[in-house]
């Protein structure tokens, strides 16, 4: 099976992929797309390093902590407080 057949299985919870999209309309215009790509598919491979075919919350929270630069930390907390994540338990000490 391709890498590209894998990814067309994978999957996101639907509560997780609603959060994930209303994160991504709440990030400044000018950063919104990239910041969708890059952690759209981190969270994929966080999925896939877990063995599972379905991306849940904490894969998406892990690429918003693995992928959104530092200078925007403060914004991201602020965002995925509004949105409803439960970040705590992954982020980074």
């Amino acid at each position: 099976m391709s890498n590209i057949q894998m990814q067309a299985k994978l999957e996101w919870e639907k509560q997780a992929l609603a959060k994930f999209n209303s994160m991504i309309e709440r990030i400044p215009l000018f950063h919104r797309t990239i910041a969708q790509q890059v952690v759209h598919k981190k969270a994929q491979m966080n999925a896939r390093e877990r063995g599972s075919l379905q991306v849940e919350e904490s894969d998406i929270v892990r690429a918003f902590f693995s992928e959104v630069p530092l200078a925007f930390y403060s914004l991201m907390i602020r965002l995925l407080d509004e949105v409803g994540f439960d970040y705590k338990v992954d982020e980074p000490r």
